[in-house]
């Protein structure tokens, strides 16, 4: 996998205003924390995650501050909900122009060696991570098409290219999330739409603390920072080259 140098993006200024922006996962983490830094760019939110009361109480918070932003209650991995999710959010905001996949699960905890890793968790797995996240672009993909403009981002790890142990069905579907974003980007060649993964690093959420409970918090970074960071990638995703692999430091993989 080649390397770029280091993508610096710049501030955002008022690329985002006004542009509809769908967020998996967004009821905590970087998920809320880019539904935050989105919504003082004055964009407009349609933030979806399963669980309805810390979702409804972001999305009152950003409306309090005079942002729009909505709350959809769906289950990503959940097939039947791909078509109403994406009929909702167009509803509310119009036509999806930045789609986050930033929903995401580790499978169970602690971790599992595959050896011990049963065939229906890692199935699970690979419903939230992948197959839910491409359902969802194959809804709302076409429509970016046509208008010759949107962004796609694919929130990945740094597990999608090293073998950890214990990791694996994580691992497994953030580097076949990382593929799916190359493959989408090559389909689309020829078109405006923006397709890009973004590795957060190491943060200071939930998931983290569910996978390893004795790190640091100190050592890692505040899903705040990284949302910044991703706020600026998507403001100037057209400097970015499609399909790549980009990390909350600036370095871009082809």
């Amino acid at each position: 996998m080649a390397t770029s140098n280091t993508f610096r993006p710049a501030g955002a200024g008022g690329a985002l205003k006004d542009k509809a922006c769908l967020i998996s996962g967004a009821s905590r983490g970087l998920g809320a924390a880019l539904a935050r830094e989105l919504a003082a760019q004055g964009a407009r939110l349609a933030l979806v995650a399963r669980e309805e009361a810390p979702l409804a109480a972001l999305a009152r918070e950003l409306r309090d501050g005079g942002a729009e932003a909505h709350a959809l209650a769906f289950d990503i991995a959940d097939k039947s909900s791909t078509y109403r999710l994406a009929g909702a959010a167009a509803a509310l905001i119009g036509p999806v122009d930045v789609l986050v996949h930033n929903a995401s699960t580790l499978g169970p905890t602690p971790l599992r060696l595959l050896l011990d890793t049963e065939c229906e968790d890692l199935a699970r797995v690979l419903e939230v991570n992948l197959v839910g996240p491409f359902r969802l672009s194959k809804v709302i993909a076409g429509s970016m098409a046509l208008r010759d403009s949107g962004v796609i981002v694919h929130v990945s790890s740094d597990a999608a290219v090293a073998a950890y142990a214990r990791w694996g069905a994580y691992s497994v579907s953030k580097a076949a999330s990382d593929h799916l974003a190359r493959l989408w980007a090559a389909e689309l060649e020829g078109t405006k739409v923006r397709i890009f993964s973004f590795d957060p690093g190491e943060m200071d959420t939930a998931m983290h603390r569910a996978a390893l409970p004795d790190a640091d918090p100190a050592t890692l970074r505040t899903p705040e920072s990284v949302a910044v960071r991703l706020r600026q990638l998507i403001a100037e995703a057209d400097q970015i080259p499609n399909g790549a692999r980009v990390g909350v430091e600036g370095s871009v993989a082809a």
